[in-house]
């Protein structure tokens, strides 16, 4: 305690001090605190001690102390992103989950998903012109590779016309 009363003294002798002699006791202040083994509890000692000067320029002196004693704040934790794994069956698909293996330049798409076999298909709607993407059953994908055998759009290295 004897350390806490120390700190009130010097706050209240910057309360009364002359202008010429407030950074010699600002000083002694601020060697005080950093002396301090606990200097979280000194701080908030100055802030409860200050309030009893009647001069906003004194507490703004004590201010002075306080910032140079505190420590500086730790940086924040980088927030995890919440990893999904790839082979989660469950997860949204995207257009980097998929390759392209036939492009018609009409508005005929199909893709094939990188890791899974799972195909789907993309046309233009004709009533409102927007994509509409589906995925397709295996049955499906069979019917499909032999209506549009020999087609020039299916994409080369793809392995979807075979």
């Amino acid at each position: 305690m004897a350390g806490l009363d120390a700190l009130t003294e010097l706050v209240e002798r910057i309360g009364k001090a002359e202008e010429d002699d407030i950074e010699a006791i600002k000083a002694e202040l601020q060697a005080a605190v950093e002396a301090m083994e606990d200097r979280t509890r000194a701080i908030d000692h100055l802030e409860h001690v200050k309030k009893g000067l009647q001069s906003l320029e004194r507490r703004w002196e004590v201010d002075e102390v306080i910032e140079a004693v505190t420590p500086p704040p730790a940086p924040p934790e980088p927030e995890e992103e919440e990893e999904v794994p790839d082979d989660d069956p469950n997860r949204p698909l995207s257009m980097a989950d998929l390759d392209v293996v036939y492009d018609d330049p009409r508005g005929l798409m199909v893709y094939k998903h990188k890791r899974a076999d799972r195909w789907f298909l993309t046309q233009v709607n004709p009533y409102d012109g927007q994509p509409q993407t589906a995925e397709l059953q295996p049955h499906e994908v069979v019917e499909l590779k032999k209506k549009l055998a020999g087609s020039p759009y299916w994409v080369l290295g793809s392995g979807g016309a075979a």
